[in-house]
């Protein structure tokens, strides 16, 4: 008997090995088995179960379908080429060396042949688990109702059906390439193909079993031929420099795919034949291969390349012009432009009209406070708590109050958990005490009180709302005002709540007006029950936790909240939506809901310009309370849903927003036709909180800065692109403007509208080219542009910000503003078309550099006309517009404009103050100039001494006003902080923070 080739293991490290390999097993699928059931119950609890089951059983079957086939072909393939060896072998060095293999091999071939084949097997399957989404689209597949220029295809095909074919041939070419490797290998070991020795190198079975795949190869490559025929309309014209096919694709390349098909056909018969029954000799397959591969070099490569050169080239604009038409109209229908509008809007006039003064649409509702800037603001005034935040960004939504709708600024007063203190961050209070945040706070977007402030009107904590700097009530009450799932919530961030120590609640509330402190229990539907020793067991293991099991404040009540902020809880409803960067809370029926856009996006929309997300979407506030979107090259978006995340019990519903979207319509079918909630369905107050998505409002933003360009000679040449201006106060940062929510009123509107605006220059300079508005009318997204003549003389924003700022009056006064101990930050520049002119604002804020200092609203810039002929820095808006009409008029009668500050004389002043009213008001001025002399001489000392005189002043002077009857404070001259009026400011050079 002969000796195995191979030394044996022992028995004991056969032991060892299995050991080690069932440890592994269990650890991974013990891990696999701990988060599929955990995810089972958090589906399970947001009711959306269908989604889990449906990606989790399409995963399933496309790893067993495609796993199963791959491995039947290699192992097939494996196994015939070991029955097709000789039984004879001629003797030859090289058969004798392959002897030990064969010796290895032979007594359990079907096991190794086995064993390669599942391993082969298991990664393919791996590979196509991954494509779930294709194969739900393919087979779910919607028709567009509009087809392709070229082929006259349906898009739905290349939507739905095109990218899952093309994953099927890259699957075929694998098998068919791996079997080739394969069956080589087996037959060279078993002497089916020898590289030594007299007579044929090859055997007629081996040469027939290799011969056959190379032409299963080459008519793989025929289908691939057609379908490559398809994805030229997807391909980039670097020559014209847009997506499609242009003139030599579709005249050279074109007819040459489809040739090199046929003759891939040919070839193929011919590798059979020649081989097998004819010549039975690998000469002419050969032959045939190279044929096929100079056939693709010259018909497929240098045909196209000289038509290129020699005749599209020398007049590129003239046969590239219906190809840069057909782009511009696939590119316009697939992102949603083509319902665009275009007003031209002279913006002629360049002197502020006198309706400036009597408006009652757009200078109103001009908006002061800027959502980022005023962020600060609000976590100092209305944090209480070290641990309550309210991100780096707040939100703009327009509410309904007293019968009158603005826009206000709201955020949400948070749980952060990287605040709190290290006593507090051990585990129970981590997780069980500190559970939640509290209230929706909320102030008017065009109006300041207290020197500065924004005034609130919602979100109180106990009896916060009898301050003086606020509402006397809410005005935006919340029934449920409580905060368990919001922005600032990771994936570590779980909370266990309904727990009851001894009858007691153990969930911190809020602070009390008294300095105590309220707690609370959860009552909500929303969290995994987590009382049974199984759910703690299961969650300890998938959080790495051991208290789940060993802690008391985990019981029979107690529930898990966890996946809190509110875009992953929408991501993982629904995995085949892009979720928009920006979710905004609203008060919807009393409760708290983040509002959450959604888009339905491809990437292989024929001749749609292709764009990165990641990149068109980023901006100056990019990764500053605005999410960043993954970098995902699309040519084709829609907002189809808007999901809603309650913030109190993680309720989440999706609500199709877009009826015409048919990739939604067959995500909606793919997961059994009731995921999406009818547009029908959405509740009316809900609706009314709808706003233009950010993201997509700046993709389109930036599409339209070229595709506003219809005509294709005229898109060829570039000269009427625009651009997004960089951000007017940093300009060198190379950070773009954002775009910025308004409640006002443009030209040709019927009246004022909730929208979201940008400027846009023309490329490569600063002057203002257009302004672009997205909006909801009547439900449906509108976008509008009101472009500007070529050659106008209007500034856009880097330009009006620079006069404004380089302005020697205001910049003596921004100075003032300013010092060692201050700072001037700017808020959104907005640019408003009022009058057949342009009107801009710019807030300005004063931060004290003293620590926990917040930015007070101290100023306001404007400007009218081409941003430098009038300029004023003002108390407020009012002031301000006063000051633009006298400098009208004094430009009108010849004489020079107002060089100061000061307002001019309007005919209906106050009347002057008396009694103590009139005494505190002299003791403010007073302090206002020593606290100006202090600024000037540089004392730090004699400078704090005023600021603190300066505050005494100020609140004497209120008290005298609440006891003459002024009503809510204000500063001098004095105001009340109506709704929908700004309180003037008062003129002192900086703020005390």
């Amino acid at each position: 008997m002969r000796s195995s080739p191979m030394p044996r293991m022992s028995r004991r490290g056969r032991v060892t090995v299995s050991v080690l390999i069932g440890v592994f097993l269990l650890f991974t699928l013990l891990g696999w088995g701990v988060q599929a059931w955990t995810d089972w119950l958090w589906f399970d609890e947001v009711d959306y179960t269908q989604v889990f089951t449906g990606v989790l059983t399409t995963r399933i079957l496309l790893f067993l379908a495609i796993g199963l086939a791959m491995a039947v072909l290699i192992g097939g393939n494996l196994w015939l080429a070991y029955r097709l060896r000789p039984l004879l072998r001629p003797h030859s060095p090289e058969q004798a060396t392959l002897d030990r293999y064969r010796m290895l091999l032979s007594p359990r071939i079907g096991t190794w042949i086995a064993v390669i084949s599942i391993v082969v097997g298991l990664f393919a399957g791996l590979s196509a688990q991954s494509r779930w989404s294709e194969w739900l689209l393919f087979r779910n597949s919607q028709e567009f109702g509009v087809t392709d220029p070229e082929f006259n295809a349906d898009i739905g095909f290349y939507i739905f059906e095109f990218p899952f074919w093309r994953y099927l041939i890259g699957v075929g070419f694998t098998a068919v390439v791996l079997s080739v490797i394969g069956a080589l290998a087996v037959h060279y070991i078993f002497g089916g193909v020898r590289l030594q020795g007299v007579g044929d190198r090859m055997t007629n079975g081996a040469r027939a079993h290799l011969t056959s795949l190379v032409a299963v190869f080459v008519l793989l490559k025929a289908v691939a031929y057609v379908l490559d025929r398809r994805a030229l309309l997807l391909e980039y014209n670097e020559e014209a420099k847009i997506y499609g096919a242009g003139y030599a694709d579709i005249n050279a390349l074109l007819p040459a795919k489809e040739i090199l098909a046929y003759i891939s056909i040919v070839v193929a018969i011919a590798i059979i034949v020649f081989s097998n029954a004819v010549m039975r000799n690998l000469v002419w397959p050969g032959v045939s291969l190279a044929l096929l591969g100079i056939s693709a070099v010259a018909i497929g490569g240098i045909y196209p390349w000289a038509v290129q050169t020699f005749e599209v080239n020398p007049s590129l604009r003239d046969k590239e012009s219906e190809y840069i038409g057909r782009s511009i109209e696939a590119t316009r229908q697939a992102f949603g432009l083509a319902d665009a509008t275009t007003t031209p809007y002279g913006a002629n006039n360049l002197t502020p009209p006198e309706s400036l003064a009597t408006d009652t649409n757009v200078v109103p509702n001009i908006r002061l406070l800027d959502p980022q800037l005023v962020s600060e603001t609000y976590t100092q005034l209305q944090q209480v708590r070290g641990f309550y935040d309210f991100g780096p960004k707040l939100d703009i939504d327009r509410y309904n109050v007293n019968g009158r709708t603005q826009d206000y600024v709201v955020g949400v007063r948070e749980i952060n958990y990287r605040g709190l203190s290290e006593q507090q961050s051990n585990w129970i209070n981590r997780h069980t005490v500190f559970t939640h945040g509290y209230g929706l706070v909320g102030a008017p977007a065009n109006q300041v009180v207290c020197g500065g402030q924004p005034f609130f009107v919602s979100g109180f904590l106990g009896d916060q709302a009898q301050e003086q700097c606020s509402s006397s009530t809410e005005q935006i009450p919340a029934q449920q005002p409580r905060i368990y799932y919001g922005e600032q919530m990771d994936a570590t961030d779980y909370a266990i709540v309904g727990q009851v120590d001894e009858g007691r609640n153990v969930e911190f509330d809020r602070p009390t007006s008294g300095g105590g402190e309220d707690y609370y229990t959860y009552t909500g539907e929303g969290g995994v029950a987590i009382g049974s020793f199984a759910r703690k067991l299961l969650y300890s293991i998938k959080e790495q936790e051991t208290n789940f099991l060993l802690s008391d404040a985990v019981n029979e009540n107690s529930k898990l909240l966890y996946v809190r902020n509110p875009r992953d809880r929408v991501e993982k409803v629904a995995p085949f939506l892009t979720v928009d960067g920006d979710p905004y809370p609203a008060l919807i029926d009393g409760r708290v809901q983040w509002i959450v856009d959604g888009y339905t996006t491809a990437a292989t929309y024929p001749y749609a310009e292709r764009i990165n997300l990641q990149t068109e979407t980023a901006d100056e506030l990019t990764g500053l309370g605005t999410f960043a979107l993954a970098r995902e090259n699309v040519n084709y978006i829609r907002n189809s849903v808007k999901a809603t995340v309650d913030a109190y019990d993680g309720t989440v519903r999706l609500y199709e927003f877009d009826e015409s979207d048919p990739v939604l319509k067959a995500w909606n079918k793919a997961f059994g036709g009731d995921l999406i909630t009818p547009k029908a369905e959405i509740p009316a107050e809900l609706n009314q909180h709808f706003r233009y998505p950010a993201d997509l409002f700046k993709v389109q933003r930036n599409l339209l800065a070229k595709f506003h360009v219809t005509d294709p000679s005229e898109f060829f040449s570039g000269q009427d692109f625009w651009e997004v201006p960089n951000v007017p106060d940093a300009p060198d940062s190379n950070k773009k403007q954002p775009p910025y929510y308004l409640y006002t009123q443009f030209p040709g509107q019927e009246g004022p509208r909730f929208q979201l605006t940008s400027a846009v220059t023309p490329a490569g300079r600063q002057n203002l080219a257009a302004l672009i508005s997205g909006s909801y009318v009547d439900g449906k997204p509108q976008l509008a542009m009101w472009e500007l003549p070529d050659q106008t003389a209007v500034s856009g924003p880097v330009q009006v910000h620079q006069r404004m700022t380089n302005n020697a009056t205001i910049r003596q006064q921004l100075n003032l503003l300013s010092s060692n101990q201050a700072q001037v930050q700017y808020g959104n520049l907005l640019s408003l078309p009022f009058g057949n002119g342009m009107l801009y604002v710019e807030p300005v804020y004063v931060k004290s550099n003293q620590q926990n200092a917040y930015p007070l609203l101290q100023r306001v810039l404007l400007s009218y006309g081409d941003g430098g002929s009038y300029v004023v820095l003002a108390n407020n808006i009012k002031e301000g517009i006063e000051q633009l009409i006298e400098q009208g008029r004094q430009a009108g009668t010849g004489q020079p404009p107002p060089t100061g500050n000061e307002p001019p004389p309007t005919g209906n002043e106050p009347p002057p103050m008396t009694g103590p009213l009139a005494e505190a008001a002299a003791q403010v001025q007073t302090a206002i100039a020593e606290v100006k002399a202090a600024q000037t001489s540089g004392d730090f000392e004699r400078y704090g001494r005023a600021l603190a005189a300066l505050d005494q002043a100020m609140t004497a002077f209120q008290q005298a006003q609440q006891a003459a009857g002024g009503g809510a404070p204000a500063n001098p001259p004095p105001a009340s902080p109506s709704p929908g009026a700004s309180e003037p400011l008062p003129p002192s050079p900086t703020p005390s923070g």
